[in-house]
């Protein structure tokens, strides 16, 4: 696989703008939402080397890969090669695949949202797609499977995608359906975690975080190996998309990923063993024909040991279905539990 150093790459020289919008995956968890409570069907798509499809704007020129040698008549003027089309490590790659791929949908007679760039939609009074788009995954739902044939015939004969079928499985996701909703989990990636860090053999545990510890920024030794940690903390962070019980907890290792200590290592492990004992937990989107909006919110106070500072969290509903979450220590120090909430 060809791959450009975009490092080298000059700004206002060898690229403008390099914007491309990112679904995040909270529009992924209401579009199956939607889509269970609907009864439409969802399925997922991959394009073959996306970033390959962009058209360049600008003159961009690299040395000849490795491995290929063509001579030259002039000694003092090696060769190089114009490229044409965009590569994978060039900065503007990711914007020139959106433009192109929303260029091509924009002539199908689809519309973005506002709200969400990645999101396109195209509806009539009886029927509707909806299309949401990560990167080289496009996750598509219909309520006419016959539009869905003649969107994905469309799309092949423009990028050459493959088609991966009903959505079973998303950005490490799985997607279980059942007669009454459908259930998302990270069992694969959990059980990959535990084995890594070798906690497989090791006894569960009922809390995320030990509840009688309270973790300081300077307190303890230093950790030998802080990447570790690091490592740890970005994957657990990762787990967070189906797991709001991990939601606290990651939040609060994650302050300490300048200069981790023992201490923060150990509550790490004890968020391991947690996982160990709830392998298989994770979000139940029922089919129940409820909609109702409805968001929740708390903060603690001043329960930083450290600066003071309140952590406070919201969640939010479509239905009976958690849809989006946050835990995040705030800006400033409330004076009062009224202040902070």
């Amino acid at each position: 696989m060809l791959v450009i150093r975009g490092d080298t790459q000059v700004e206002g020289v060898d690229f403008t703008e390099t914007f491309s919008p990112v679904m995040k995956l909270s529009t992924v968890k209401c579009l199956v939402v939607v889509a269970v409570k609907h009864g439409w069907s969802m399925f997922q798509l991959y394009v073959n080397n996306a970033f390959l499809h962009g058209d360049l704007h600008e003159e961009v020129y690299m040395n000849l890969p490795q491995g290929l040698s063509i001579s030259s008549s002039s000694s003092s003027s090696p060769l190089v090669c114009k490229l044409k089309k965009s590569l994978y490590g060039l900065r503007q790659a990711s914007k020139q695949w959106y433009a192109k791929l929303s260029q091509a949908l924009w002539s199908r007679g689809y519309t973005h949202s506002l709200n969400v760039y990645s999101l396109f939609v195209k509806g009539s009074s009886c029927d509707i797609v909806i299309l949401v788009v990560y990167v080289d995954n496009i996750i598509l739902t219909v309520n006419n499977l016959v539009e869905i044939s003649t969107l994905k015939k469309f799309l092949d004969n423009e990028f050459k995608k493959k088609d991966l079928g009903l959505l079973h499985y998303f950005l490490g996701i799985e997607v279980s359906t059942s007669p009454d909703g459908v259930f998302l989990n990270q069992r694969k990636f959990v059980l990959d975690l535990l084995k890594e860090y070798n906690c497989l053999e090791l006894s569960s545990v009922v809390s995320p975080l030990d509840l009688n510890s309270k973790l300081k920024a300077d307190s303890g030794e230093l950790f030998a190996h802080p990447e570790r940690y690091m490592s740890l903390i970005g994957k657990l962070l990762f787990l967070t998309h189906t797991r709001p019980d991990l939601c606290f907890g990651v939040q609060h290792l994650s302050q300490f990923l300048q200069a981790p200590r023992l201490p923060h290592m150990t509550a790490a492990f004890h968020m391991l063993r947690f996982l160990k004992g709830t392998i298989d937990v994770g979000l139940f989107y029922s089919n129940s024909r409820d909609c109702t909006f409805t968001a929740y919110s708390d903060s603690d106070w001043a329960a930083c040991p450290d600066i003071c500072k309140s952590v406070c969290e919201f969640y939010v509903f479509l239905g009976d279905c958690l849809v989006a979450w946050k835990s995040k220590k705030q800006p400033v120090v409330s004076l009062s539990s009224a202040e902070a909430e």
